[in-house]
């Protein structure tokens, strides 16, 4: 129980430290900012560690962050070939293939009323699909390689985009849109000197979404479906030889890769969006 009153202990000196971090007078510095995440994410760590080893808890209901990262170490060949199946083809190939097809048809929506009408609530049938649904489906469609985990992501990703995509064209106001025709400025002229620039937060937003959407589609359509290799594949039979350190390895590079992932498209987004008062400091 020593090991279990250190834990309270670390706690204790970890939350103290990063109140008093928050709330002084160098609070909204860069390196405070940093500091306090970074800090928790420790705590929260040793916590793990001391709490499992104290309290004796077996590997197969939860391993200590030591474990894990021991088998990370050691499986990097494993992790890195599961990562550039179900990531690097199956998410990324299906991510820019569904937002690409959603603002097309974005753009096609935001010309006819009939389809606005039409397929938007279709949009919003398909979407609320439960996943574990759909990807049997798609992978019986298409194989067991990873062509039938990027049409899954498509699937995902496409109509979240969409609905971003068509609320944001159509953000700009009746007197700005006639202000364009007043300058003889034709449909095209319109959409991307205005709407296009207008929409783009409401685009970056539906980006955002879809890049969590994309590595959680393919890695549950893995579990129907998989080559031996992938996250997907690797954790379900992780699992089943009761290889929890295994399980919490690939669960910690899906973290890194979706992390990583959001934060590009965001860095992207404050590049492109820099006018927006959203990005203002």
């Amino acid at each position: 129980m020593s090991l279990v009153a250190l834990a309270l202990a670390i706690w204790a000196a970890g939350w103290a430290m990063n109140v008093r971090l928050a709330t002084g007078a160098h609070a909204e510095t860069a390196a405070v900012r940093l500091a306090v995440p970074l800090i928790f994410g420790v705590t929260v760590v040793l916590v793990w560690e001391c709490v499992v080893r104290g309290l004796q808890v077996p590997l197969v209901i939860l391993p200590t962050p030591s474990m894990i990262a021991a088998r990370f170490a050691t499986s990097l060949p494993i992790l890195w070939a599961d990562f550039v199946q179900t990531f690097v083809k199956g998410a990324l190939s299906g991510y820019a293939i569904g937002c690409g097809a959603a603002l097309l048809a974005a753009v096609a929506v935001d010309r006819s009323d009939f389809l606005r009408r039409g397929l938007l609530p279709v949009g919003n049938f398909i979407a609320a699909l439960p996943i574990v649904g759909t990807a049997p489906i798609l992978v019986m469609w298409f194989g067991f390689d990873w062509h039938s985990k990027a049409a899954v992501v498509v699937v995902m990703v496409f109509f979240p985009m969409l609905i971003n995509a068509v609320a944001g064209l159509r953000e700009t106001t009746a007197m700005q849109r006639d202000l364009m025709r007043t300058y003889a400025a034709g449909y095209w002229q319109g959409f991307f000197k205005l709407r296009l620039p207008a929409a783009m937060p409401f685009i970056f937003n539906g980006l955002k979404i879809s890049t969590t959407l994309a590595l959680i589609g393919a890695i549950v359509a893995e579990f129907f479906g998989s080559p031996t290799v992938g996250m997907g594949f690797r954790i379900s039979t992780s699992v089943g030889q009761l290889a929890l350190d295994m399980v919490w390895a690939e669960i910690l590079v899906a973290a890194l890769a979706g992390s990583l992932f959001y934060g590009a498209v965001a860095l992207i987004e404050r590049g492109v969006t820099f006018w927006h008062p959203s990005q203002r400091k």
